[in-house]
């Protein structure tokens, strides 16, 4: 298996970052906010392009991703630009979705000779992340509810999964040796 390094991630995780501050504008109705939003769509779009267009060697799974990123980037842009008849767009990302999990979902997330290295502070950040996304789904419902505390869950969700981009931005450390994403994941006995 050839060795690839994946290129243009710090750029794709400060688009993110822009997105997540862009959502973080429109809930509390800031100025500018859907520019910030419209800006890291096309460049999340744009970066993810090149990242693809870049990669020697394309699986089926990339062509999947290419498709969920772009749409689901087509879908925020229609959707910032209160444009109907998005629900073409929210189809096709969502079952790119739903391929991308069949096909590689929980292997994604796995180690590629099965043995766990995570310390204590990998664990603490990655608790973080889960606990940022599950307020950010809660304070959803509950704004969807007219809940009480909706917008303050959504604002510490977004603080605590830009605090883990950001700290991934900053402190991550470089790959040495094979990237094996796209792998095929066997446990051999």
């Amino acid at each position: 298996m050839t060795a690839y390094r994946k290129i243009l991630t710090a750029p794709l995780r400060i688009s993110i970052l822009v997105l997540i501050a862009g959502i973080l504008m429109k809930t509390t109705a800031m100025p500018f906010a859907s520019t910030v939003l419209l800006v890291s769509f096309f460049s999340i779009s744009i970066l993810y392009g090149i990242r693809f267009y870049k990669k020697e060697k394309k699986q089926f799974i990339d062509y999947v991703k290419l498709v969920l990123v772009i749409f689901w980037m087509l879908t925020g842009i229609f959707r910032t630009l209160d444009f109907s008849y998005t629900i073409f767009f929210q189809i096709t990302a969502a079952l790119a979705f739903v391929i991308w999990t069949v096909m590689e979902g929980t292997a994604y997330f796995l180690d590629y000779d099965l043995r766990s290295k995570n310390s204590g502070s990998y664990i603490i950040w990655n608790m973080i992340m889960v606990v940022g996304t599950l307020l950010l789904i809660i304070g959803g419902f509950l704004k969807v509810l007219n809940g009480a505390y909706a917008i303050p869950l959504i604002l510490v969700g977004i603080v605590l999964i830009s605090a883990y981009i950001f700290k991934d931005i900053l402190f991550s450390t470089s790959i040495e040796g094979d990237d094996n994403g796209n792998d095929d994941f066997r446990i051999i006995e």
